[in-house]
């Protein structure tokens, strides 16, 4: 995990979910380093068509691992998805909902502000950080 991670809004990262516990780490945040390959830096709120599309891609993100300690994800739970599988669901017209606040920084790397602003599902207190 890298030291003092910002979000997308360019704030302190905010935690994304703890029931299930996400984030790479398993620390409840979308905090990612060297040892995370995917980029699991998108805060969602999954939706069935955003879980469909993963299936169908080979990504199941639905049925429970619990040798990994994944419980399986049900429509409305928030969960750090890989950016690029966002991006791809994006594309595809099944992007999940996004907690900007709780979206790391590095997602940008992938995926476009402006895509990540068109399913944000918080409102910050600031709104300056959405124009």
């Amino acid at each position: 995990m890298e030291p003092d991670e910002r979000n997308v809004l360019d704030g302190p990262l905010e935690p994304c979910g703890t029931e299930p516990l996400t984030g790479f780490y398993r620390d409840g945040c979308c905090s990612t380093g060297p040892e995370d390959l995917g980029s699991h830096t998108v805060c969602a709120v999954v939706s069935a068509d955003f879980l469909r599309m993963q299936r169908d891609l080979g990504n199941d993100l639905s049925t429970p691992r619990p040798e990994y300690g994944f419980p399986g994800l049900r429509p409305g739970d928030r969960w750090c998805v890989v950016a690029v599988r966002w991006l791809q669901a994006y594309q595809a017209g099944a992007a999940a909902g996004v907690v900007l606040a709780a979206t790391n920084a590095r997602a940008l790397e992938i995926v476009p502000m402006e895509a990540l602003r068109q399913h944000a599902v918080d409102v910050p207190d600031d709104v300056s950080g959405l124009e």
